[in-house]
């Protein structure tokens, strides 16, 4: 795995940990911008060092809490709503909250992240060969990591102050900015960056996802002109679209077809088979081309991604000596969103840990119902190292899949010229996950009309990026986040009183360690390995209670389905309405260093 973050040789400023702060950071003088940026192995170093504060603690730390809760995904832990932690995904976090009110925290990464940004936008610009493709390379990829920045601040906080040039003391205070005006920027920026640089594997530069290729760079644009072109929370609490011509939602489509349309038939990258995107992603496999457009690319000293989605080892054992994962997961009923045969369901949802015999060789054992694990994110799946105990695991987060662009354009070309045209872009999906007869049926039923289409976009784009951190700022823009919450709700309390269509569950489920060869009946979610690996009956709807007991199987029967002790975890997925708090506050820390300008908005107080 590359070394950019943590490693990066060249800083332009200091941690940033208020705007005095920042003033105050080394910097470079201006004869020094001239020898660096004219040189291009110190101007690379400059934009690589752009990156590090994806990988300061309170940044690869704290921004997967963002992503949860959803209808597909929930915090593990988040059973007590007066826990700082749950707080910040179920719609109840304070400006005070313990976790996030300080001045080094995720907001001051960003912003930390942008400053830099600006200052090697500004030197490349001054004093780089514009006419060298090498230092166009750079410069698109300086605001690329820009636009990654402040696209991840609005997703979080809505309107933020903006900043497209080095701060100085007339900007160092300064009001939120309307997220229109940013976003306007945004797409301008990227238009500019998407003609720098090259498309993957095109150039040396471009033949690892740990670097921005054109690809990565006019999907990013699609999903930024997607998001500025649905419904988000303004300044005065109403939901609404933009008033702003320039994000009038017909343009927006627009770019998203365009640039999701240039991707595919650039024919630079693959789909390829989808287990194997996340065992490349585990075994760290970074060559360009395939799935993963994007990864944000921590060394082994920095990321979280294993802690916090990956599937949990309570011990140390033959795969990891980190103790950790399974703080966020699936929704218990993410599970039975999947079509049995979708090949996307056991490899996402996971309803097994890993603990250890008395030697420590660790082995399988189910969980209770009210708690899965991602399974896109596995420490056995590791092969190209073994990760000690901490927690910080240094694995890439996968930023976009090539599966993201063949649905975004499936939703834009359905809104622009309808479901027929659209079809070519959701099938390829469709093929991969589900056997061709059931992919017919579905595709006949979703080209059925514009509406059909759109429903089916935006159910497969929850099943395929489960996990993914993906689904809450959609549900947000299709105005869908908090009718999606209230409808998940009342469906884990059915699962949970083994109630509605949860009653064809048994009330057990029959498992043990796979021997020689699981049997028939059962369900297994990795290779199978005799010793390790465990087969479970009972997870199914319409299986039984008499046909579980009668498989014997080893162990004693758990009892699952309708286990009526977590009640507090669902009352828990959300405390406020999740359509008036879709953001964060922000930060007591920052309000009160702002003189004044910071303000949080009536729902946030």
């Amino acid at each position: 795995m590359n070394k950019y973050i943590y490693a990066s040789l060249f800083l332009l400023t200091g941690a940033m940990t208020s705007c005095d702060d920042i003033l105050d950071a080394p910097t470079i003088s201006a004869t020094d911008e001239s020898v660096v940026f004219s040189n291009y192995t110190l101007a690379e170093n400059a934009v690589l060092g752009i990156t590090n504060s994806f990988g300061e603690v309170n940044y690869r730390g704290r921004f997967s809490f963002y992503g949860t809760n959803t209808d597909m995904e929930w915090w593990n832990d988040g059973g007590t709503a007066t826990d700082e932690k749950a707080q910040l995904t179920n719609y109840s976090a304070t400006s005070l909250n313990g976790q996030m009110n300080k001045d080094d925290n995720l907001w001051a990464m960003m912003y930390e992240g942008i400053e830099k940004a600006n200052l090697v936008i500004r030197g490349l610009e001054t004093y780089a060969d514009m006419n060298d493709p090498d230092f166009r390379q750079l410069l698109g990829e300086a605001l690329t990591y820009r636009a990654i920045y402040y696209s991840d601040l609005i997703k979080m906080w809505g309107d933020v102050p903006m900043r497209f040039e080095p701060l100085t003391t007339e900007t160092m205070y300064i009001a939120r900015t309307d997220k229109d005006s940013i976003y306007v920027r945004l797409l301008d920026d990227l238009y500019r960056a998407e003609e720098m640089v090259a498309w993957p594997n095109e150039t040396s530069t471009t033949n690892t996802v740990e670097r921005v290729s054109k690809a990565f760079v006019k999907g990013l644009r699609a999903r930024i002109a997607l998001w500025a072109g649905g419904y988000s929370q303004r300044a005065d609490g109403t939901t609404r679209l933009s008033n702003d011509p320039r994000l009038a939602q017909d343009a927006m489509w627009q770019i998203a077809k365009d640039e999701c349309t240039a991707i595919i038939g650039q024919g630079c990258n693959t789909l390829g088979d989808f287990e194997q995107t996340f065992r490349d992603l585990m075994a760290e496999t970074v060559t360009a081309g395939r799935e993963s457009l994007w990864e944000i690319p921590y060394s082994n000293g920095r990321g979280r991604i294993l802690r916090d989605f990956g599937l949990r080892h309570d011990k140390a054992d033959q795969y990891t000596g980190m103790v950790n994962g399974g703080l966020a997961g699936p929704t218990p009923i993410a599970f039975y969103k999947y079509d049995p045969e979708d090949v996307r369901r056991n490899v996402t949802c996971v309803p097994y840990g890993w603990t250890t015999d008395a030697s420590g060789h660790g082995y399988q054992t189910p969980l209770q119902v009210s708690k899965w694990y991602f399974g896109k994110y596995r420490y056995e799946w590791v092969t190209s190292r073994f990760i000690p105990n901490g927690n910080d695991d240094g694995m890439n987060w996968i930023y976009m899949r090539y599966a993201d662009i063949y649905l975004m354009a499936a939703e834009a070309v359905n809104e622009l010229d309808g479901p027929q045209a659209a079809a070519q872009y959701l099938k390829p999906i469709l093929d991969r996950a589900l056997p061709a007869e059931k992919v017919d049926a579905y595709m006949a039923q979703a080209t059925a009309s514009k509406d059909a289409f759109r429903e089916a976009v935006i159910e497969q784009r929850g099943l395929e990026f489960c996990g993914e951190m993906l689904r809450k700022a959609d549900l947000i823009r299709w105005n869908r986040l908090g009718s999606a919450l209230r409808a998940t709700k009342e469906e884990l309390e059915l699962l949970r009183t083994h109630s509605g269509k949860y009653a064809a569950l048994p009330e057990k489920i029959y498992y043990q360690t796979v021997e020689t060869e699981p049997k028939p009946e059962s369900l297994v979610f990795d290779e199978v390995i005799p010793g390790e690996t465990v087969e479970i009956y009972g997870l199914e709807l319409g299986q039984t209670d008499e046909i579980g007991a009668s498989l014997g199987y080893v162990e004693e029967p758990m009892t699952w389905a309708g286990k009526d002790n977590w009640a507090d975890k669902v009352n828990g997925l959300f405390v406020n309405d999740p359509d008036t708090r879709p953001y964060w506050p922000i930060w007591q820390v920052f309000i009160d260093n702002s003189n004044g300008m910071l303000v949080n908005y009536p729902n946030y107080q």
